[in-house]
């Protein structure tokens, strides 16, 4: 199973980008976050048309996740799976595609440190960990993927200097995140890759894709017996670069294979 995580920044944005690379690539999974549709705006024939199933959960202008897939969508479940009062952001989809469970998760930003959308942000990876605990054992076929708005360390900007002070970067929400993992999850491109330098998002501004100047805040974490039937990792860095005058997203999708059992 060949599956993707894409911040795709506006769907509406993006729809031909995203149709295209998918009759290149093929995945079998793709998970999307920052759709900025609602869910009778989001194109569901437009994937139909090249073979995919598609869900989405959506609120307008901002958030949104999708699952697209062509190994079967099922027990398709928008928002936490818990039964607390429901999240007011549309930011985690889960569905079973084949034999595996994804949840495409848009981790809040957080703006800046110490703002109430900070603090979001740590309860929102608390109640994801809760969630985890809760309906899924570490032993399934899961994975978690999407933007998680979180360098897990300083290989993973370009200068941690640059990035003092600031949110992706803080002990507090790298201690979230980790929590997040010790439920079970490895990071799949982090292990077979653990050099710096590789990242998956690039601010639009000062030429910062051209000038190498990126984060690593997209990646795909399975759970361990998944883990080990990862036979190949990747962050698509074409699809970052302009086509036919059109702007792409600001971040690459980024690709894992898994062998069969």
């Amino acid at each position: 199973m060949l599956i993707a995580t894409w911040n795709v920044n506006s769907l509406n944005a993006r729809l031909s980008y995203v149709l295209d690379w998918l009759g290149e690539v093929a995945v079998d999974v793709l998970c999307m976050q920052e759709t900025k549709l609602t869910d009778s705006g989001f194109p569901a024939l437009e994937f139909q048309r090249i073979g995919y199933e598609a869900a989405h959960f959506g609120q307008g202008r901002w958030n949104g996740v999708a699952i697209v897939s062509k190994v079967g969508l099922e027990a398709v479940h928008p928002g936490f799976e818990d039964d607390a009062e429901p999240d007011p952001d549309a930011r985690i989809l889960w569905a079973t595609c084949g034999d595996v469970r994804f949840g495409s998760v848009y981790v809040p930003n957080g703006r800046e440190v110490g703002h109430a959308q900070f603090r979001y942000k740590i309860r929102w990876l608390e109640r994801l960990r809760a969630d985890l605990d809760l309906n899924y054992e570490p032993a399934e076929p899961l994975v978690v993927c999407g933007d998680w708005n979180i360098a897990p360390e300083d290989i993973d900007v370009w200068d941690p200097q640059a990035f003092e002070g600031s949110t992706h970067v803080t002990e507090e929400e790298r201690a979230a995140l980790a929590a997040v993992r010790d439920w079970g999850l490895v990071d799949v491109f982090r292990r077979r890759y653990p050099a710096a330098g590789l990242f998956s998002y690039w601010d639009y501004r000062a030429g910062d894709f051209h000038q190498h100047r990126g984060m690593r805040i997209d990646y795909i974490l399975a759970s361990r017996a998944l883990a080990e039937r990862s036979v190949s990792d990747l962050v698509d860095r074409n699809a970052r670069k302009n086509r036919d005058g059109n702007k792409p997203s600001d971040h690459a999708p980024v690709l894992a294979l898994f062998a069969d059992d």
